[in-house]
């Protein structure tokens, strides 16, 4: 028998992305994003409203990095997930993570988080169905500990999903079964 339940945010996992972009005066600003996917091969889409300081930078600054958030820092990934920029402007500083300017865009890269997709941004899209930043990826970063030869190992990124249904995050850890060719 099925049960009516109480959410339309019924999509599992969910990812946890993080968004990260510089303030007007240089800082880093970071924000916990579950609404978000791949366009396409090179493009990302992120669901966020304009009311978010990551999106007026991103329009500011033209670009941004999207991070794939880990177990090992969901202290840190929550926190940026619960705190606006726009009531804390030092947020990442009180993360106690590290950033490097990335080479490619005008945003940085999150250090600890282990893969970084730099992005230029492409245009926000505002309509009745929602709202959202559209994004070129022109290079994908992976720290060296996630690797397995020239290829990321998703088991070694210990990745992390949220949970709509309780508003908790898990491990994405282990694979199932190997595809079918």
């Amino acid at each position: 028998m099925r049960k009516n339940i109480k959410t339309t945010e019924a999509i599992f996992p969910m990812p946890v992305l993080m968004i990260a972009t510089y303030n007007k005066d240089g800082s880093v600003n970071v924000m916990n994003a579950a609404w978000g996917t791949m366009l396409e091969r090179d493009h990302v889409i992120l669901n966020l409203t304009e009311t978010h300081k990551t999106v007026r930078n991103i329009k500011a600054r033209k670009a941004f990095t999207v991070s794939i958030a880990d177990a090992a820092h969901v202290v840190e990934a929550d926190f940026f997930g619960v705190v606006s920029g726009n009531n804390m402007s030092d947020k990442f500083a009180k993360s106690g993570l590290t950033s490097t300017k990335s080479a490619n865009v005008d945003a940085p890269v999150i250090n600890e988080f282990p893969i970084c997709m730099e992005c230029e941004f492409i245009e926000y899209q505002d309509g009745e169905y929602g709202c959202g930043v559209v994004g070129k990826v022109v290079n994908v970063t992976a720290d060296e500990s996630v690797m397995n030869g020239d290829n990321v190992d998703i088991e070694k990124v210990s990745a992390i999903a949220f949970d709509p249904y309780t508003h908790g995050y898990y491990k994405v850890t282990e694979k199932s079964r190997e595809r079918v060719q």
